[in-house]
């Protein structure tokens, strides 16, 4: 069983990162799937430093003791033995500690100060919960005295259900909190090719000086579901795909493809290039309404060759629900980077593949000397895979081999692979990344209010012009890529997805 450096003793973490973590909603499903495995390989890659606690928040009752134990088992299910040491789990266990609250009401706050009293370290509120309690806990820690100047505070998206009640949200929070300590997630945007498009772009002329409408015909941007609703049909039946999916992950990624370069690196700089973009995005009013998005909701179908109910068939279903499980669309960033560039977007649940993928095409060169049959793959393309396998591709063009081929063009990718290029190295979650950020109190990868209300103003849009052709979503068979009409909306511009997978 390997361990690492950290477990074999050499020493942990900066002691000027070190923190008090209070999560709250420490019982839920983020937490123990997501938060404490990334925690725990901080701490056993040695950056989470000694005198950092946590402290487990929720309405049931447990001790300490107990509340270790599920978090062990919780991280027994989810690491993977070569990831497990014993010296590590005994470390990273006895930093936690457990208290039963009632999240609404202020009696009880005063035992998470009593916890904090004598240390040194700030605090960093994480909020696993729901988004209606953000402004009610951040009140009541500031009227207990929990907080101090250097406290910070995490949240999880959705940040509101429209412009107005994210306005709402973060007015609460901002009451308590200045924007420069408030940690807005969005996961993606800690997943190694995420950062790596940062560098892609602003490091490598070759991509830097094409990086426009002059070399740059179309981009697509995929995220594709396997599972469905999983339980969630109280919440996602609200919420929709457009504002679960699209409304933060799928326009963060529009934003680092189509950003100009910032100044530099800080957070603020990045951020405010982001917001460009997404003040740049055309509505969608008259005919594009109708012509460039694709609204979509799964049927019965097959996956993995099992049978699959549809969405309307899942457990708790309203019968008559029009929201939408799909979403395909067209739209444009219009500004002088990328004028008459269409950028399609593309997310459903019930898809063939988890899928996360990014592709950039390039325009074919200007005058062709080839098999006229083969002009159609005469481009390259550049594709970026955040998920399943994370990496990197150069679609090329070279001569096919063989004596009898002639000058015959094949496709064929230069390849970074993250998991074959650094075999030694483990590919962090994004979550590690985003936890490390938050001890470190950097907030380049999170994002600002003003995005996250862009963003807001922009789909505001969409689900209003929905609403007023009260249009039913498209059926589309669970184990597909979604509507036909998704597919002829990119073919009338003469172009398809790329699904080569």
């Amino acid at each position: 069983m390997s361990q690492s450096t950290a477990s074999q003793g050499a020493p942990l973490g900066d002691p000027n990162h070190a923190i008090d973590l209070a999560l709250f909603g420490a019982l839920g499903d983020l937490a123990m799937r997501k938060l404490f495995p990334a925690l725990y390989h901080l701490d056993r890659e040695g950056l989470m430093p000694e005198s950092t606690r946590i402290l487990g928040l929720a309405r049931h009752e447990h001790d300490a003791a107990s509340f270790r134990k599920m978090v062990n088992d919780a991280l027994q299910k989810r690491l993977k033995s070569s990831e497990q040491d014993k010296q590590s789990l005994e470390r990273f266990l006895a930093r936690l500690d457990y208290l039963k609250l009632d999240f609404s009401s202020v009696e009880g706050y005063d035992a998470i100060r009593q916890w904090r009293k004598g240390s040194q370290h700030p605090m960093v509120v994480y909020l696993s919960v729901g988004a209606p309690i953000y402004g009610d806990i951040c009140r009541h820690l500031q009227a207990s005295k929990s907080l101090d100047d250097e406290s910070r505070v995490v949240v999880e998206k959705p940040i509101g259900y429209d412009l107005h009640s994210s306005i709402e949200i973060n007015d609460a929070i901002g009451q308590v909190f200045p924007e420069s300590r408030i940690y807005r997630i969005d996961h993606y945007l800690g997943k190694e090719t995420v950062q790596n498009l940062i560098a892609l772009r602003f490091a490598n002329p070759l991509f830097g000086t094409q990086w426009n409408q002059n070399n740059i015909s179309h981009v697509e941007i995929t995220v594709a579901e396997k599972v469905g609703i999983e339980g969630r049909w109280g919440y996602f039946d609200q919420a929709g795909q457009l504002r679960d999916m699209v409304q933060n992950h799928l326009l963060q990624l529009l934003c680092l493809i189509a950003m100009d370069p910032p100044s530099n690196l800080d957070a603020d700089a990045i951020r405010d290039e982001k917001v460009k973009v997404l003040k740049a995005l055309k509505p969608f009013v008259g005919e594009a309404l109708g012509r460039d998005v694709v609204r979509g909701q799964y049927i019965a179908g097959t996956s993995d060759g099992q049978s699959v109910p549809g969405y309307l068939e899942e457990e708790g279903a309203n019968t008559q629900s029009q929201t939408e499980t799909f979403v395909a669309m067209k739209t444009e960033v219009a500004n002088w980077r990328w004028a008459g560039v269409p950028f399609y977007l593309r997310t459903g649940k019930r898809m063939p593949e988890k899928l996360s993928q990014i592709v950039i095409h390039f325009r074919q060169q200007p005058h062709y000397i080839f098999d006229p049959d083969q002009r159609g793959i005469a481009s390259n393309k550049l594709i970026i895979r955040l998920q399943p396998e994370e990496g990197i591709a150069l679609q090329v063009l070279t001569k096919d081999s063989g004596l009898d081929k002639g000058m015959r063009l094949r496709p064929g990718p230069l390849h970074l692979d993250f998991n074959s290029a650094f075999p030694k190295s483990r590919i962090p979650d994004a979550y590690e990344r985003l936890l490390l950020e938050v001890m470190k109190g950097q907030q380049y990868l999170f994002v600002r209010r003003d995005e996250i209300e862009h963003a807001w103003r922009w789909c505001d849009q969409l689900i209003d012009g929905w609403k007023k052709r009260d249009t039913p979503p498209r059926r589309y068979p669970a184990g597909s890529w979604g509507p036909v009409a998704s597919i002829a909306m990119i073919t009338q511009d003469g172009r398809s997805w790329y699904e080569d997978y």
